[in-house]
């Protein structure tokens, strides 16, 4: 399964690659483990593996200054980014966050990983991503509205219906995607819907779609547990992050029958080995922001989080949550990564060895992005589906997908994630093949 540059406790993925001269090779960061898994893919490639340095370098990377006029009279200053991974398959498609944490390294990354999602649903789009060095609890409504705004201004020359469509990631909602739009509508001089997706209903926004990535983690794993003869009903799960994703999953879980048994976001980790109560947790999260101080568990210690009794556990939160330090301690049967990016390389090594059965990211999140593909599509038609139309074709979709990434990885005896990669990689790099170089 690994090569021999890449993977854990070999030479780092900065020794095997020509880095571009604005990344700095000790400290790659999520663009690194992103490169770790792509040398692992390469074996699996055969005659496509002579294109495959396509996937190692960004189509385009904007770089953008957001200035802004405070609420006191002060301009500030803050760092944007859009990168566009890989266009072969069709337009960039992937989300905006608000973070005070977000580098080039991340977007990069993440644009990547959406260039794998969308290839492995094979939903007709490429990967992109961007993001603002921001800390959005720290802004008024509206500084929030102008930061969008200007924002999206800066990025406008990138984006479009049939060029790149952002849509919401973390600290981005629903109110953001229709500033976006806004904005560029005006700057176009016609609205356009179809420049973002994650946008509310009223405003062409597609039903479902705040469910989608929850609904899709929980799909996966009610097929992987299928075939690996996992009883849902019953089942312990612990999960990190409560929102959109985590909280949807949870839900849905526990309204087959499963136990949600812990739960940590940035508030801290709560615990009732009898099972929450998800309903009350999740108005507990809306009206107060965070699972701290809910009435109904026991607070835990943050770093016991990873050592809970379960048999599935859903990193829902952010990237590089799993490591080699904590890796060892989980307990669990099953990870069905909601977040993106959320394990490393050596934690995936150390998960695999113990037995645990990792559902990556760029399979089991991939249920947002393929309503966002339904948002997109019924936004071009004006024409939109009901709720139960949604999610029943993006059952099918992730069902389908995660059958053929199962058989790969049987066939090849491989981890599920290096199966997604072989599946995605494949499609993209044939895609790149068949277009050719221009000029």
């Amino acid at each position: 399964m690994s090569s021999s540059t890449g993977a854990a406790g070999t030479t780092p993925a900065s020794a095997a690659h020509t880095l571009p001269s604005y990344l700095d090779a000790t400290h790659l960061g999520p663009w690194g483990n992103y490169l770790q898994q792509v040398d692992r893919v390469t074996p699996y490639l055969g005659n496509l593996a002579r294109w495959v340095e396509t996937l190692k370098r960004p189509k385009r990377i904007l770089i953008v200054d957001v200035p802004i006029e405070m609420d006191n009279g002060t301009i500030a200053h803050f760092e944007g980014y859009r990168v566009q991974h890989n266009l072969s398959r069709g337009p960039g498609k992937g989300g905006v966050r608000f973070h005070q944490d977000v580098t080039l390294s991340e977007v990069m990354a993440l644009s990547a990983w959406m260039s794998i999602k969308n290839a492995a649903v094979n939903v007709p789009y490429g990967g992109a991503k961007g993001g603002i060095r921001v800390d959005p609890k720290k802004l008024s409504m509206g500084e929030l509205e102008r930061l969008t705004r200007r924002y999206t201004s800066e990025i406008g020359l990138l984006i479009g219906p049939s060029k790149d469509i952002p849509a919401p990631d973390v600290n981005t909602n629903g109110q953001i995607m229709a500033w976006m739009m806004d904005t560029y509508s005006m700057n176009v001089g016609a609205t356009a819907t179809g420049v973002v997706t994650g946008k509310p209903v009223d405003l062409g926004g597609s039903l479902g779609r705040v469910e989608a990535t929850g609904r899709g983690v929980y799909t996966v794993g009610v097929e992987a547990a299928k075939l690996t003869g996992l009883p849902i009903e019953g089942a312990r799960i612990a999960v990190q992050g409560f929102g959109n994703v985590g909280g949807t999953a949870g839900k849905l879980f526990a309204d087959a029958g499963a136990k949600v048994v812990a739960v940590q976001d940035h508030t801290g980790t709560i615990i009732n080995k009898n099972g929450l109560d998800v309903a009350a947790l999740l108005d507990h999260v809306k009206q107060r922001g965070g699972v701290g101080g809910f009435a109904g568990a026991e607070a835990l210690a943050n770093d016991d989080f990873w050592a809970v009794d379960c048999e599935i556990l859903i990193p829902a939160a952010l990237e590089g949550q799993i490591t080699k330090d904590n890796a060892g301690k989980i307990k669990a049967r099953m990870v069905i990564e909601g977040a993106n990016g959320p394990t490393t390389t050596e934690a995936d090594d150390i998960l695999h060895d113990k037995g645990v059965l990792v559902l990556p990211d760029v399979i089991a999140n991939a249920g947002g992005v393929t309503v966002s593909y339904f948002e997109w599509v019924q936004d071009f038609s004006s024409f939109f589906w009901s709720e139960d139309e949604i999610n029943a074709r993006l059952v099918r979709i992730m069902q389908e997908a995660f059958a053929g990434v199962w058989n790969v990885a049987q066939e090849h005896k491989v981890s599920l994630r290096t199966a997604t990669f072989i599946v995605a990689c494949q499609r993209i790099l044939h895609a790149r093949e068949m277009r050719g170089l221009y000029p």
